[in-house]
């Protein structure tokens, strides 16, 4: 049927072609070119049944795994495209050519001479609106001009009407109203009838822009403003046409209709020639598609098992052998060669599975090692590449491992960069750097390692120990025993220093007459700095002596209120607000030590608000919004005051660091005190992170809703080992 059927096609199409090229007796008339291409589409849709069976085939081939299938429909894309290149390009030529014959039908000057006429004839028309459109807009000023002579005599208006007709040589010049009605009109003695604009469309005319309207069937062009100063009142005025010109305007437009319609045919004949070629090429394209079918069957059954074998071996069949047939001579040497291959793949293969078990073991080892590590390991090649990370180092970082592996390490972690470069240069491998993830500083010790390598380019491990709050908790240790030597120093003589001074002025006040004054100020000035320096003392007494919390069942939302009370009591120029998520709200804490601390921090914002200029404050104000996360108490507090410093922000909490000139520093280092002693934390963040905009501090005081877990004290190896590595050392200046 193949053979048959190309040669069916292709007669077929020489018919076309003969026929439509007028070279026979038959003329093509519209049944003959129908019955032609039928009869194509006929031979045509044989064709792709007979290639429609050979595509079934070698997708039936391709499902049931036989190879060589690509290469069949590579072999017929060839063909398809040695075929149709040569149709498409014979198309194009002769479309051009055709083309090119009917525009010596079709002048271009002939067509550029029509289309002319009729721009002139719409040229002049428009150029009637725009005189329309100046005639409206002038009558329509001058008439509300005249507004006050037309309203003391109505009969004027049709005269003023009848004037600026004459004047301007308007057709009709007519006042409507909202309806239409005609309220006066230039008395012009004409025998056309106007047609007046749709009552609908008056809403939308301004007195601004008139609305033109341009009637090629008439003689006349019109346009319509609103009136200004006249309650609905509308002008519509008519320009009436060179009537030699309307016609003649009729005309052209016909002429062109005409000219359009006759070049409208052109396409029917292009259409004709495009299908005839159209076919031939379609079958000469699928009768190359079916020769290329029949040749790839040929060509591809002597590599087919070779093809099939080289599957089997990429899904892991290494055993597959291919039948050699000396008849097909190279394919044969080539099948020779695949078997030695595989029986040499076999061999490797069962060395590296060996190699890969050895190395899957050690790894899962080293991998379960570093998952389980609670120092940050990182590791780094010798280009700065980060190559390992484990989940300690992503949360010390703040990236996951997706993000850092692959990147350079001055990107991960550029805090790194110095003591990887005195790493690299034999200078130093540890060293303590401070790092500020998410708005938390963290003190991290580390260690750099180099890997032992005989090569030249070998990388580095990297342990980091977070040692945050050791070093925190060895500050506050040692303010704590500084404290206690400055109250233990300094109190004692105050008193006697006090009583001398009382004492003085008792004895020797009614004696002195001379300076008394200056006598009575130096006395006072000697009490009344005693005074401070004893209140001074006694915050260090009380920092140093915390006492221990009394962890019992209370209610967070009252104290909370109580807190806000006490301070909004004393601070009554101050908007301080308490938000509690529900009440009551039972915890387990101590009352007394949760409200010194909740009054420390409202402290802190009132004097953060008072360093606020007062023309920039505005309103001073403090919220404080108290709710349950889960198991832990948040206590957020936050203001509008003058805010926290970027830098060092959490060395606020440590003792005696205060950003304030005449503070002592031991506030918020008393609250951490206090949370920390109940399980929990204090944050100090920024109030735009709370409140987009708004300027201030926020703290956010957390801590277990059922009390601190007992923990056990660290060993004094470690806590000696630890202040080796971090404490600073303190004298009694710091």
């Amino acid at each position: 049927m193949g053979p048959l059927a190309v040669a069916l096609a292709l007669f077929s199409a020489f018919v076309t072609f003969v026929v439509l090229a007028d070279l026979t007796p038959v003329s093509p008339t519209h049944y003959v070119v129908v019955s032609l291409l039928l009869v194509n589409a006929a031979s045509v849709v044989l064709l792709l049944a007979i290639i429609v069976r050979e595509v079934w085939q070698v997708v039936q081939a391709r499902r049931s795994g036989r190879a060589a299938a690509k290469l069949h429909v590579r072999i017929v894309g060839l063909f398809s495209l040695i075929a149709a290149a040569p149709a498409i390009l014979v198309a194009i030529v002769a479309s051009v050519t055709l083309d090119r014959g009917l525009d010596r039908l079709f002048s271009t000057r002939t067509r550029a001479a029509i289309e002319n006429s009729l721009i002139v004839a719409q040229a002049y028309l428009n150029e009637h609106a725009q005189i329309v459109r100046s005639d409206v807009l002038v009558v329509a000023i001058e008439l509300s001009r005249a507004k006050t002579a037309v309203d003391q005599d109505p009969e004027k208006l049709g005269e003023f009407l009848t004037f600026q007709a004459a004047v301007r040589g308007l057709g009709a010049v007519i006042v409507l109203d909202s309806d239409l009605g005609v309220v006066a009109r230039a008395d012009v003695k004409t025998n056309l009838t106007f047609a007046l604009p749709p009552r609908e469309a008056l809403p939308n005319i301004s007195d601004k822009e008139p609305q033109l309207v341009l009637l090629p069937d008439t003689n006349y062009v019109a346009a319509i403003v609103k009136l200004q100063n006249f309650e609905n009142r509308y002008l519509y005025v008519t320009r009436l046409l060179d009537p030699r010109v309307v016609p003649q305007l009729r005309e052209t437009q016909k002429s062109v209709n005409e000219y359009t319609a006759i070049e409208a045919r052109r396409v029917g004949v292009q259409v004709a020639f495009a299908l005839m070629y159209t076919v031939i090429a379609l079958i000469v394209l699928l009768s190359a598609v079916w020769i290329g079918f029949n040749f790839a069957n040929k060509l591809v059954a002597p590599i087919r098992r070779l093809i099939g074998a080289a599957n089997a071996v990429s899904e892991g069949n290494l055993f597959v052998r291919v039948p050699v047939r000396p008849a097909e001579g190279d394919l044969a040497h080539l099948g020779e060669t695949f078997n030695r291959m595989t029986q040499e793949l076999r061999t490797q293969r069962d060395d590296l599975v060996r190699a890969r078990d050895v190395i899957d073991t050690r790894r899962r080892f080293t991998e379960a090692v570093l998952a389980g590590a609670s120092a940050g390991v990182v590791g780094v090649d010798s280009h700065g590449l980060v190559r390992i990370l484990n989940r300690s180092a992503e949360k010390l970082i703040g990236r996951s491992e997706d993000e850092a592996l692959g990147k350079p390490l001055n990107d991960v972690f550029p805090e790194l960069a110095d003591i990887m470069f005195a790493a690299t240069t034999g200078a130093r491998t540890q060293d303590q750097v401070t790092i500020s993830r998410n708005g938390r500083e963290r003190n991290l010790s580390v260690r750099v390692t180099g890997e032992q390598s005989a090569e030249a380019d070998h990388g580095y491990v990297i342990t980091l120990d977070d040692i945050t709050e050791l070093v925190a908790a060895q500050r506050t240790s040692a303010w704590a025993d500084i404290a206690r030597r400055i109250a233990h120093e300094i109190k004692n003589p105050l008193t006697p220093i006090q009583l001398s001074a009382e004492r003085l002025r008792r004895k020797y006040g009614k004696v002195i007459v001379e300076d008394r004054a200056i006598f009575e100020q130096c006395t006072d000035t000697i009490i009344r700095q005693v005074d401070d320096i004893r209140r001074m003392v006694d915050e260090f007494s009380k920092f140093a002596r915390m006492p221990k919390p009394v962890i019992l069942a209370e209610d967070v939302a009252d104290t909370v209120r109580q807190a806000v009370f006490l301070m909004r009591v004393g601070n009554a120029e101050i908007d301080i607000d308490a938000d509690i998520a529900e009440s009551p709200m039972p915890a387990q804490f101590d009352r007394r030590l949760i409200s010194q601390a909740l009054t420390n921090l409202i402290k802190n914002a009132t004097e953060a608000i008072a360093a606020v200029p007062p023309d920039e404050l505005g309103k001073g104000t403090i919220h404080l919004a108290a709710a349950r996360h889960g198991d832990s108490i948040v206590i957020d507090v936050v203001d509008n005051g003058i805010g926290l410093p970027k830098e060092n922000r959490s060395r606020l909490i440590e003792p005696y660091v205060t950003t304030r000139e005449k503070g002592t520093g031991l506030g918020l280092a008393i609250v951490g005190r206090i949370v920390e002693e109940h399980g929990g934390t204090i944050e100090l963040r920024d109030a735009a992170d709370k409140v987009p905009g708004q300027r201030g501090a926020w703290v956010r005081m957390q801590f277990a809703a059922a009390g601190k877990a007992e923990t056990p004290a660290p060993t004094v190896t470690e806590t000696h080992s630890a202040a080796t590595q971090a404490s600073p050392q303190l004298t009694l200046n710091e």
